[in-house]
Order: structure tokens, then C-alpha cells, then sequence
């Protein structure tokens, strides 16, 4: 994953985009009709059931689009929520309130439903070594947010983007000439230019896992789409000699069942690209 800092630079080009897309030149509805010395108070008010995420994004968006804004956190990230709790209080300017809603609520909605099922798949690997990973599979110009919620849910986040990870998947070997030469080069590049990433190969069947295995350097290997049985098998080959990571065909009935077969982790795109957005909504009062 990325640097603390990159991360909080991601986060504010996040929020000051989201913004811009959002109110641009100005919430003429508010502008229109409320006085801009009008101060207010409003409470994020939660309609639905699972495991809160985005307050601390929230206050840095007020934050963003007011310093004079207050907010009275009274849930924090990554608690469990019912109908009709009260996660925040925030209060000043009527006009920067609503400024900011709209965003607020998109941004708390998805990381809330992302980390509800983060925390639904943890559960499931109770018991077991095996640790749920995110992927790559997010909201284009979200993704910060998105992986964070799987922070918040419990999970651990995969490589963030294509720059902070080598993953050698089954359209890198076909390109390079098989799995054995995509990997030397891949080290001779790593090598060449002073790059420090861990590499991550991606094998569609035991014999490209033995192949694998001939190579020195492999951080990890990508057991795909392989059934129980094979997993197992290709888990015993590998021993010690570098991490294993399950994905494809990964949902709530199959988690378990790979997590039993041994591996280190079990990657699901699910977890950010098939989620319901949890009701919430900010009120005055």
C-alpha cells in the first residue's frame, strides 16, 4: 500500500474533486433562499443496520468546505449502527452545511456498505489464518475512501494502484513469453531501475505453480479460480517458501472453505464492486 502521506494527499484530492463536481460555481438553492449569516445544526442520522465508516472523512470534508464548522462525534468509525442512531452532530454556517451534505452522505453511504461486508467476510475467517484482502475493482477517482472502508471493516488492503506492487496475472505471461521469462525480466527491470516492489505471480493451475516455484523472489502466489481440492494441493507445494492468496469465486458460501484450505490471504473484488449503499441522511433539528 501507499505512504501515510500519499494517502492523505489522495484523500484531499478526493474530497476537493468531489466538491468541485459538486457544488462548482455555487449551491445556488441555499444561495437563493438562505441568509449567508444563517447558522444551523444538523445530525447524521443512520436508517439501516451495519458497520459505520466515513465519519472521519465527513469532519475532513466540513473541514474542507468550512473551518468554522463544528462537529460532536458520537459514533466512531468502525462501530456497529441501528436504525434511528445518531453518529454526528455538526453545526455553524447554514449555507457550508449544506454545502457539504451531499457529499458527506455519497462518501459515508459506500464506505459504510463496504465496511459492513468487510466485517460480514471477517467473521466468516474467524477461526482460521486466513486474512480478507480488497482489490483493485473500486469506483474509479474513490478508490482511497473505498479501501479505507475495508480498513475500517476489519480487512487489509491489497496493492493500491498498478505503481506500489508487481502482479504478474495471466495476460502479463501470455504478453511476455510465459511465466518464467515474466518473472526474470520482471526482476531485471525491478533491478535496473531501483524499484523495491514485491512481486505477486498469478498461477491458473499446479503446473504453473510448480513453475513458479522455480523462480527465486516471488513474494506471493496467486492461487485463481482453483477448486478446493487443487487449492489445497497447491498450498502443500509451496510450503513456506512465499505467501499464498486465493481469489475467483470468492462470496460467503466459498470463503470459509478456502480459508480452511490453508492460504495466507483470500482477495475479493466483491467487497467494493458489489455493495449496497447504507441509508443515511443528515437532518436539521
Amino acid at each position: 500500500m501507499i505512504s501515510e502521506v500519499q494517502f492523505q494527499t489522495e484523500l484531499q484530492l478526493l474530497i476537493s474533486n468531489a466538491i468541485r463536481e459538486d457544488v462548482g460555481p455555487g449551491d445556488y438553492s441555499s444561495l437563493a433562499c438562505i441568509p449567508d449569516t444563517a447558522h444551523g445544526q444538523a445530525k447524521l442520522l443512520v436508517k439501516d443496520q451495519g458497520i459505520i465508516a466515513g465519519v472521519t472523512l465527513a469532519k475532513m470534508i466540513f473541514e474542507y468546505v468550512d473551518p468554522m464548522l463544528r462537529v460532536k462525534t458520537l459514533i466512531e468509525d468502525g462501530a456497529a449502527v441501528k436504525y434511528g442512531d445518531v453518529v454526528f452532530e455538526v453545526w455553524g454556517s447554514s449555507q457550508s452545511i449544506l454545502k457539504a451534505e451531499r457529499v458527506v452522505l455519497n462518501s459515508m453511504q459506500r464506505m459504510s456498505a463496504i465496511a459492513t461486508k468487510t466485517h460480514q467476510y471477517t467473521q466468516l475467517l474467524e477461526g482460521t489464518d486466513a486474512k480478507i484482502l480488497d482489490t483493485r475493482k473500486t469506483t474509479p477517482n474513490f478508490r482511497v475512501a473505498e479501501k479505507w472502508a475495508v480498513k475500517i471493516g476489519g480487512g487489509e488492503n491489497h496493492r493500491f494502484a498498478l505503481y506500489d506492487m508487481v502482479m504478474l496475472k495471466d495476460n502479463h505471461i501470455d504478453f511476455a513469453g510465459g511465466i518464467t521469462r515474466a518473472i526474470a525480466t520482471t526482476k531485471e527491470y525491478l533491478k535496473e531501475n531501483n524499484l523495491d516492489l514485491k512481486i505477486i505471480v498469478e498461477a491458473r493451475n499446479l503446473d504453473e505453480i510448480r513453475e513458479i516455484l522455480l523462480s527465486d523472489g516471488v513474494h506471493r502466489i496467486l492461487i485463481d479460480n482453483f477448486n478446493y481440492e487443487d487449492t489445497k494441493t497447491a498450498v502443500e507445494l509451496i510450503g513456506t517458501k512465499c505467501q499464498t492468496e486465493s481469489s475467483g469465486n470468492i462470496n460467503e458460501k466459498t470463503i470459509r472453505e478456502y480459508a480452511l484450505c490453508g492460504v495466507n490471504y483470500i482477495s475479493s473484488g466483491a467487497l467494493t464492486h458489489s455493495v449496497y449503499n447504507m441509508d443515511l441522511s443528515l437532518k436539521a433539528f
